[in-house]
């Protein structure tokens, strides 16, 4: 059985030890420069607490039901979760599986987020549907945003899920599809999606004309200028607008004044130190 210890505690102790060792040899600003070193340092020494073994060792030598036990049981104890632990896990591709079972089940927010960051780590891309779930169906915003974020980079293996169900996605859930829609590789079917979200959402100027510029298809480029002319626009749009074309391989030349623009003023007034 695993030990459940609090790895953050026992590190600290040993950062007090070397303080206290070097009492007048190296002062404090340096100790923290070296905590990273030190952490190395720690992951490779034997500790009475492992039972002689190293924390990197330790969890290494469990199973991928075990550690998932003691992630467990840390969260449901509020015991600081081990760097040590979440390495074995992830650090291991044959725990996989386990891993993506386990993302299937309902299980609390933490150990939830726990479990995507580690199979995001790992590289997985089993769990793609999965995570598409999480977006449209009822999960908190930390796991719908998680989720977003992931699949944003396997994008093209999950756009004809993503394409099957937009439609009839609510508004809410569209926002994050096109998110993961904009990394996408130039798709006809993303184009329009993207171009109708980005003249549906004139309010949200800097955020859909940014999914326009990553997808990188210059056909966007009139849609892109017709918004740039709008008087209307503040200059915080208008520059998002301005580096959109240019991204896309167009130009906007023409001389704005946005002198009594709140964001315009507030931005002049932080350059001058004011």
């Amino acid at each position: 059985m695993i030990k459940i210890l609090d790895m953050d505690k026992i590190f600290d102790k040993y950062i007090s030890d070397y303080v206290y060792s070097n009492i007048g040899k190296i002062n404090p600003d340096e100790i923290e420069n070296q905590i990273p070193l030190l952490y190395n340092e720690f992951g490779d020494k034997p500790l009475a607490e492992l039972d002689g073994k190293t924390p990197n060792e330790y969890y290494k030598g469990f199973s991928g039901e075990e550690l998932l036990d003691c992630l467990k049981q840390h969260l449901a104890n509020g015991i600081s979760v081990s760097d040590f632990l979440c390495e074995a896990l992830q650090s291991d591709i044959k725990h996989e599986p386990i891993l993506v079972k386990e993302l299937s089940n309902d299980n609390d927010e933490e150990y939830t987020l726990y479990l995507m960051n580690i199979l995001s780590v790992i590289g997985s891309t089993q769990a793609k549907t999965r995570y598409l779930q999480f977006i449209t169906w009822d999960y908190s915003e930390p796991i719908k945003e998680l989720a977003t974020e992931i699949l944003c980079e396997m994008s093209d293996q999950i756009k004809d899920e993503i394409l099957a169900i937009y439609q009839d996605s609510s508004k809410e859930v569209k926002a994050y599809l096109t998110q993961i829609l904009s990394y996408c590789k130039q798709d006809d079917r993303v184009f329009e999606i993207l171009i109708n979200e980005f003249l549906n959402n004139l309010t949200d100027i800097p955020i859909y004309c940014n999914y326009l510029a990553r997808y990188g298809d210059d056909k966007a480029l009139p849609f892109l200028l017709t918004a740039i002319e709008n008087e209307k626009i503040n200059y915080q749009e208008f520059q998002e607008l301005r580096y959109a074309i240019e991204a896309l391989g167009g130009e906007y030349t023409k001389t704005r004044d946005f002198s009594a623009d709140k964001i315009y003023k507030k931005i002049k007034s932080l350059k001058e130190g004011k």
